[in-house]
């Protein structure tokens, strides 16, 4: 209540004091219409009463402008109305700037829906990549039918190339076994794989006796009606097969061969040079097929069918020659090592033996005709030997030793299907 009568009394002096501009009748109006204060000049010393009404004066006269509520200050309820409604009006204001600021984004495109051109439009992309796996999907069922037809149609040829395989990995990776326990293999192994080379090789012949397929083993043609594209994959592969079962035939012979007449080191020579001289025929081999096949014209095509295929049997003669070439030059390395003994190492005294523990590191056995390497390892010959089949280092200390390894002679068969 105190409170009260001292605003009252502050308004009235407001009043009664001769710098107070008056308003006049429409501005009382307006004032009381809006509840608004006069605007006030930008940069003038202002002051404030108690009440909180402010004053500022003019540059050139003495007169005070007051803001007024409503006009009316006497009452206690007028300040605080005119506070609720600049603090009303702040928030509106504020909430009205928050509703455009977020508006404003949901106005702007959005660039994520759309891919990016500069890198690559991914969704178009991932859009083409399902219909081509839903394409995939609707063709499955299709897919499937063919290839059960097919299968169907040529049956007995997919037999015939996994048997083929099969028997291939089998008998390879046997004949490596055999050829790493030396002196300690089983010969009847040995029997046992080659009596399977030899019963595979004349049961396929037997098969597809009519189409005589061994007379590519002879450089002839095979008596196949018509000898198209499909039918030269056929012959070319089975030959290539026969080929390498008769390499794995002769590496069995040797295998079967007592040990002082053929001894490790002399073993692998053979085995080397088995090998490379296989290769070298199975490369021939498909040459005369693959001629007659470019050559062939029909009589309909005329000359220039006949121009165009001895043109293009020129070119495949030329390429082969030049990958004959090549096949050849390691098979007379292969020859030069088969003549000449080749030594990695030199003899190793009593003393060495002693001093590296009487123990090979390669067999865990007493030393039998101890070999040291250039780097003072020592181990047994025939150990070393075997090493050096597959590494050209010092087992322990990786020292170079040799230039190359000769792999052949491990008695490995070079899975490679020379098909051209």
């Amino acid at each position: 209540m105190k409170l009260r009568l001292q605003n009252d009394r502050r308004a009235v002096k407001v009043r009664e004091s001769p710098t107070v501009m008056q308003p006049n009748s429409s501005q009382e109006a307006t004032h009381a219409r809006n509840g608004l204060s006069l605007i006030l000049q930008a940069e003038l010393p202002t002051r404030t009463t108690p009440s909180g009404a402010v004053a500022a004066a003019h540059p050139d006269s003495s007169e005070v402008r007051v803001s007024m509520s409503g006009g009316v200050l006497a009452d206690s309820g007028g300040g605080a109305s005119a506070r609720r409604s600049r603090v009303n009006s702040h928030s509106h204001s504020h909430s009205h700037g928050h509703a455009r600021g977020q508006r404003h984004p949901a106005s702007e495109p959005d660039s994520t829906d759309n891919g990016d051109p500069d890198s690559g439009e991914p969704s178009t992309s991932l859009s083409e990549l399902r219909c081509l796996f839903r394409w995939l999907q609707k063709s499955l069922p299709f897919l499937v039918i063919l290839s059960a037809k097919l299968i169907i149609q040529h049956a007995l040829g997919l037999a015939v190339g996994v048997g083929l395989f099969t028997t291939f990995l089998y008998v390879n990776k046997s004949i490596q076994t055999q050829v790493f326990l030396q002196n300690r293999h089983a010969k009847l192994h040995c029997v046992w794989l080659l009596l399977l080379l030899l019963s595979s090789t004349l049961l396929l012949y037997y098969t597809f006796l009519p189409q005589t397929l061994y007379n590519c083993l002879l450089f002839l043609s095979p008596t196949i009606e018509p000898l198209g594209f499909w039918e030269i994959l056929w012959a070319v592969g089975i030959t290539n097969f026969i080929i390498k079962f008769l390499c794995m035939g002769i590496k069995c012979l040797l295998l079967l061969l007592p040990a002082p007449l053929v001894n490790y080191r002399v073993q692998g020579h053979w085995l080397l040079l088995s090998e490379e001289l296989a290769q070298v025929y199975q490369a021939v081999a498909p040459v005369p097929l693959w001629f007659r096949y470019l050559v062939t014209y029909q009589e309909a095509d005329g000359t220039p069918a006949l121009t165009v295929g001895v043109l293009l049997a020129l070119l495949y003669l030329i390429l082969k020659l030049l990958g004959l070439y090549g096949q050849w030059t390691c098979f007379l390395k292969s020859v030069r090592i088969f003549l000449k003994s080749e030594h990695t190492g030199t003899a190793a005294t009593r003393s060495q033996c002693m001093e590296a523990g009487d123990v090979c590191p390669i067999c865990q056995r007493e030393y039998r005709e101890p070999q040291a390497l250039i780097c003072q390892h020592i181990f047994c010959d025939e150990c070393i030997a075997l090493w050096f089949n597959r590494e050209k280092s010092c087992p322990l200390c990786r020292t170079v030793i040799t230039e190359k390894v000769y792999k052949w002679r491990d008695g490995a068969t070079s899975p490679h299907l020379q098909i051209y």
